[in-house]
């Protein structure tokens, strides 16, 4: 029942469908309990020939009306109730999705994707449910276990009632501790389902590796294992559940039975009469549904309840990053960084270690280093996807955690070494950042980022479909396509993390040339390169290595002097030309 108060801001927002439905709901129970008076009044009326041949027509036509209006009431309720939980349905997970939204890498780093979309669904189908199904059971059984009680007490017999009651304690103390055991159980089995979700999300997604490597039978032992866990977890769930009816149906025949052998001793002693004992057996066979729908609610509203701690334990998280309140000034701004240090969540040894640079509009910032060395943090805090406790990163002069993220983040475009593609048309994955954008803009974007020329060569050109991820392209073209994605948004600085390590050095020199270009206009750009060639036109080069600055300078400083970039450079051309000749 906790569910129902953790849910009450959208019953009191919805209070017009929900109270609606409930008033068809009593108005039906009431209609549900004149066709038992009318058949016991209808014996006793036969029972005392006081009724002969058609006398019963009229009778048998108005229990005929009555469950016509039954019929009718039933799907009016359902289209209010159901259509409120419905509602509910789409906020939940619209709430869901817009909070993920706004969550940091810190997040998804600890959040794997298989269990946040079992929440997603599942869980949220069970809350839904709850909300709907529950809620009908609840004020369905309650007025109709009433209503009823109170015609077996006063109409026919209290004493009659009383005692076919008894059973009833004993099954609600029942269902009570099966509802607890119940609730864990389904957590339980929910936790396990979102592991099976994750484990297919991995295999459908590295399914090409898995073949190439030929872990085909290893992920399927590995699969079976995980099935069988959610399996054996609802089986217990299931387990538990089986109890529900069996103690219902006993308590009901325990009931019935109660009820003919005092409803016999009554009726013997001229106490009440037949008609009125056919009624008490009639309601009594109408209780059975609400004992029914109670422990049925007891069991979705556990279920329920248990769906809803998964959900909220991730929603009523607190963000890691914060929004701030500044708007950044509409104009080219100098970007300064000064971080004395950072360090992973988690993580004790510094990633990054007094990193102090400038980079104002129209330049070009060129990182290189040692793999692991800390340049994909670095750019990952000018992006603000992990907070900086020691030092601060400022866009004119405003430091990035004064500013509004999302007004930040549309001043940047990133481009990774593996760009993320959609399987949708080309046309559609470099207009992801501005679905509004021209057919000419698109186009111009992509001649910038040397893409051009390969799109019409395909079947149906930018409207070819490219595959779940960009399945169907090459390294380089999906690296192409995703700076074009990014230069068509035109922002103030553009970030290529290794983003050209997948293509040729033609194809680089073209890309980088068509840039420098484009940046005349005052944009930035920020580049990292294992091939140190994509940093030779660079207004100044840092080398990190180990989370610190190493060296800086030119292209044409750096290679004067003995150190890392110099010999780094050296081996490259040397490879190149080795390659050539």
């Amino acid at each position: 029942m906790k569910l129902f108060n953790q849910l009450r801001w959208f019953f009191i927002r919805e209070w017009k469908r929900y109270l609606g439905a409930i008033l068809l709901l009593i108005i039906i129970s009431i209609l549900q309990l004149l066709p038992p008076k009318i058949v016991g009044i209808l014996i006793d009326l036969i029972i005392k020939e006081k009724m002969h041949g058609l006398d019963i027509l009229p009778w048998i036509s108005i229990i005929l009306l009555i469950a016509f209006v039954i019929y009718i009431l039933r799907y009016l309720w359902r289209i209010l109730l159901f259509g409120a939980s419905y509602r509910l349905a789409t906020e939940l997970r619209v709430q869901f999705y817009s909070y993920l939204s706004k969550q940091s890498q810190k997040f998804f780093l600890n959040n794997r994707t298989g269990d946040l979309m079992a929440r997603a669904t599942n869980d949220v189908d069970r809350v839904v449910f709850a909300a709907g199904e529950g809620v009908l059971t609840l004020i369905d059984s309650l007025f109709m276990g009433f209503s009823v009680l109170i015609i077996m007490s006063t109409q026919i017999s209290f004493i009659l009632t009383i005692i076919s009651l008894i059973p009833m304690p004993i099954m609600a103390i029942l269902i009570k501790k099966y509802g607890k055991e119940l609730h864990e159980t389904f957590r339980h089995a929910q936790a396990a389902f979102s592991l099976l979700n994750n484990q297919t999300q991995e295999i459908l997604t590295s399914i090409r590796m898995i073949k190439a490597f030929g872990l085909e039978k290893y992920q399927l032992n590995k699969f079976n294992l995980i099935v069988t866990n959610t399996g054996k977890k609802n089986m217990e769930v299931a387990k538990i559940d089986a109890r529900f009816d069996p103690v219902i149906y006993l308590s009901v025949a325990f009931s019935n039975l109660l009820a003919v052998i005092e409803g016999g001793y009554l009726l013997w002693n001229n106490k009440i009469t037949i008609g009125q004992l056919t009624s008490f057996i009639m309601y009594l066979g109408l209780m059975i549904w609400p004992m029914l729908a109670l422990a049925w609610m007891f069991n979705i509203v556990e279920r329920g309840s248990a769906a809803w701690e998964r959900i909220y334990s991730i929603i009523n998280k607190e963000l890691y990053i914060k929004d701030g309140n500044k708007n950044i000034p509409d104009s080219f701004g100098i970007l300064l960084v000064n971080i004395k240090q950072f360090c992973y969540p988690q993580h004790k040894i510094p990633s990054l270690k007094n990193i102090n640079l400038i980079l104002k509009p129209g330049k070009t910032l060129g990182i290189c280093g040692p793999t692991g060395s800390g340049k994909s943090t670095l750019l990952k805090l000018i992006q603000r996807e992990f907070n900086i406790k020691k030092g601060e990163i400022y866009y004119h002069s405003i430091s990035l955690s004064e500013l509004k993220i999302n007004d930040w983040r549309k001043r940047i475009a990133v481009v990774n070494q593996n760009p993320f593609l959609f399987s949708e048309s080309i046309n559609n994955n470099i207009a992801l950042g501005k679905p509004n954008a021209s057919q000419k803009e698109i186009e111009e974007a992509s001649k910038l980022a040397d893409i051009h020329k390969d799109i019409i060569t395909f079947p149906n050109g930018y409207n070819t479909k490219i595959g779940e991820r960009g399945v169907m392209l090459s390294g380089g073209q999906k690296q192409r396509i995703a700076i074009a994605r990014a230069l068509l948004l035109n922002t103030e600085i553009l970030i290529l993390d290794d983003a050209l390590s997948a293509v040729d050095s033609q194809t680089e020199y073209n890309i980088l040339n068509n840039i420098n270009q484009w940046k005349k206009n005052g944009h930035s750009l920020i580049i990292t390169a294992h091939r140190l060639s994509a940093l030779v036109d660079s207004d100044e080069i840092i080398v990190i290595k180990n989370g610190s600055i190493i060296q800086r300078g030119t292209h044409l400083k750096l290679t004067k002097e003995k150190n890392w970039y110099q010999s780094m450079y050296s081996y490259q051309k040397l490879e190149i030309e080795l390659e050539d000749n």
